[in-house]
């Protein structure tokens, strides 16, 4: 299979060779496992404090007073004296099932399947219904997967790399990734207020200066071909990720798998 090579000015200039991973099944099954494993490796272990709801001196009335026998706070010249404590239903009260730090949250993968899952999302990267599906923006022209010349490794300025974007016509990518969205729910309360959107990911072999060229366009993330994980490919496990490789990352991917 050939695509298109561009050079860093934008222009096509030859057509050259794909690897034989782009050519692996799609499997999303297994990337997403891939994806869901790599995610459990970042959670911390959590649970609550063994005397929470506990710390009463609350006691059951006992039967004979026409009320539940629940435990019930002491005294009589306080508003709360008579509620209900310490059980689960009561207001303060202990939880039934709390959350333990032993839980196993730590998913496992074989090593086969997990090559097997990169490999399968780096082929997604070279269907356009994918990538289409993800929700990109790719010009219908542009021939997919991008496959750039060594020299863009050295793009060291974010001028410079906007300017290749732009010839690229993948500048409307990048912009449509600097929209955040408001998350629903509580979790906008506790540090993860905004849904940031995943843009271009850059393959290279090696780094000459386009992490700092690249670092301050949103969404847009660059990776060492011989890092590349399942996650970089297919965020959320949803595979089809826009991504451009450089001619050193498709040797290095060929030399992996």
């Amino acid at each position: 299979m050939k695509v298109t090579l561009y050079s860093v000015k934008g222009k096509a200039k030859k057509k050259v060779e794909l690897p034989g991973v782009f050519a692996t099944e799609y499997r999303p099954d297994l990337i997403k496992r891939a994806v869901v494993a790599l995610q459990s490796h970042r959670l911390q272990p959590y649970g609550s404090d063994p005397l929470a709801g506990k710390r009463t001196s609350a006691e059951s009335w006992g039967p004979g007073h026409g009320v539940a026998r629940v435990p019930r706070m002491k005294g009589s010249r306080y508003p709360g004296a008579g509620r209900a404590a310490f059980v689960p239903m009561a207001v303060g009260g202990r939880r039934a099932h709390p959350p333990k730090v032993e839980k196993r949250i730590y998913e496992k993968i074989n090593r086969k399947e997990r090559l097997k899952a990169i490999a399968s999302a780096i082929a997604a990267t070279a269907r356009r219904e994918l990538v289409e599906a993800r929700g990109h923006v790719v010009p219908e022209k542009l021939e997919l997967p991008v496959v750039v010349e060594n020299a863009f490794e050295k793009l060291s300025r974010v001028k410079d790399v906007k300017e290749f974007l732009a010839n690229l016509g993948l500048l409307g990518d990048v912009e449509r990734a600097s929209k955040r969205k408001v998350r629903a729910g509580v979790g906008k309360r506790r540090g993860r207020r905004y849904k940031n959107r995943k843009s271009l990911l850059i393959v290279v072999g090696e780094d000459g200066g386009i992490s700092r060229g690249a670092r301050n366009l949103p969404g847009v993330d660059v990776v060492l071909a011989r890092d590349l994980s399942a996650e970089h490919l297919a965020p959320g496990t949803h595979a089809g990720r826009l991504t451009l490789y450089t001619e050193n990352a498709l040797k290095v991917l060929e030399e992996r798998f």
